[in-house]
């Protein structure tokens, strides 16, 4: 039944993000290759796509898919909490269904390591799949404030970004964005 199927690459997810050939991406959590590869696709070959996890299984095996799909991009393995990478370096940072999964400290941590490798004016955008509700929509919802939405909001607007706002809930997935304040803002 192939007219089911959601096509690959997401396309809400890809425009979401508002990549433009030429930026500079780092794509933090290898759940989602697809995602990837479609993000990768948008900067082009002017741009630069990286992807970082922190499991090296997880990591070869969303390099593969995404070069499968066609998509360049560098991968690598290391601590959310202490990235390899310069500051201010990346125009765009994508959060693919990570910050729900930390605790408290390790959201900080992964939220000032996200605010540093960002470029004044460049954008974090956290894209977390929403729990499944049970029947008629009462059950598994959760508090607002432990929603992926309300997490998401909290770290990216604690770790300096300005404007955080929630872009959109569709497809049980939630888009929270924040933009990173021009220096001497």
């Amino acid at each position: 039944m192939r007219f089911l199927r959601k096509p690959a690459g997401d396309p809400l997810a890809i425009s979401m993000c508002g990549l433009k050939l030429g930026n500079r991406l780092l794509v933090i959590g290898a759940s989602d290759p697809a995602l990837m590869a479609g993000l990768a696709s948008k900067v082009g070959l002017t741009g630069r796509a990286c992807m970082l996890d922190e499991s090296p299984q997880r990591t070869a095996a969303a390099a593969a898919q995404v070069e499968k799909e066609g998509a360049l991009i560098e991968a690598f393995t290391s601590s959310l909490q202490a990235m390899p990478f310069d500051r201010e370096l990346f125009d765009v940072v994508v959060l693919r269904n990570v910050l729900p999964a930390l605790d408290a400290p390790q959201r900080s941590a992964v939220g000032r390591e996200v605010e540093r490798v960002v470029r004044p004016g460049g954008r974090c955008i956290a894209i977390d799949d929403l729990p499944r509700k049970g029947v008629l929509g009462v059950l598994g919802g959760g508090s607002s404030a432990t929603s992926p939405g309300a997490i998401a909001a909290a770290v990216i607007g604690a770790s300096g970004f300005r404007g955080v706002r929630n872009l959109a809930e569709r497809e049980g997935i939630v888009f929270v964005e924040g933009v990173k304040a021009a220096q001497g803002s």
